[in-house]
């Protein structure tokens, strides 16, 4: 896939059932892992941190979805929730060309970026490659922080 095949677009409450089950369907091996795949659990917490006005569908050229990604304020960051590719999609550099218009729209605003990943998931591989750092960890996710970028000026 070409990395620029694809487009952002604004998320809606109408979305919240098909995310759920791009999440379900992302998330569940890894959370199966550390035997924490509840999929109550699972539709709560995202329900209590669903924000759809920071959500951005992921559209692909033929117009389905291929996934989603959060990023909106928090304290004094950015904070990045959400970030889900459908398996077929993920290892290609789709999900790099999304996180890179987000973190230059975080440069922009000079502020950090901060998010979370379970322990033992490979997307902290991937962030890590993004410049995040591990800032501390509990028995379930991994926290990481990529400080704010002085590279773009305009």
């Amino acid at each position: 896939m070409n990395n620029h095949s694809f487009r952002l677009e604004l998320a809606s409450e109408g979305d919240f059932q098909r995310l759920f089950e791009l999440r379900l369907l992302t998330m569940r091996e890894s959370l199966e892992r550390i035997g924490r795949f509840d999929e109550r659990r699972a539709f709560e917490r995202f329900r209590n941190s669903f924000r759809p006005h920071h959500t951005r569908l992921i559209i692909l050229p033929d117009s389905s979805l291929g996934g989603c990604v959060a990023l909106g304020p928090s304290d004094d960051c950015l904070l990045l929730e959400h970030f889900y590719l459908l398996p077929a999609l993920q290892g290609n550099g789709l999900g790099s060309a999304v996180i890179e218009i987000l973190l230059a729209e975080a440069d922009k605003q000079g502020l950090p970026v901060r998010l979370s990943v379970l322990q033992q998931s490979d997307a902290g591989q991937f962030y890590a490659r993004h410049g995040f750092a591990v800032t501390g960890e509990d028995e379930w996710d991994v926290y990481y922080e990529r400080p704010a970028s002085r590279r773009f000026f305009d």
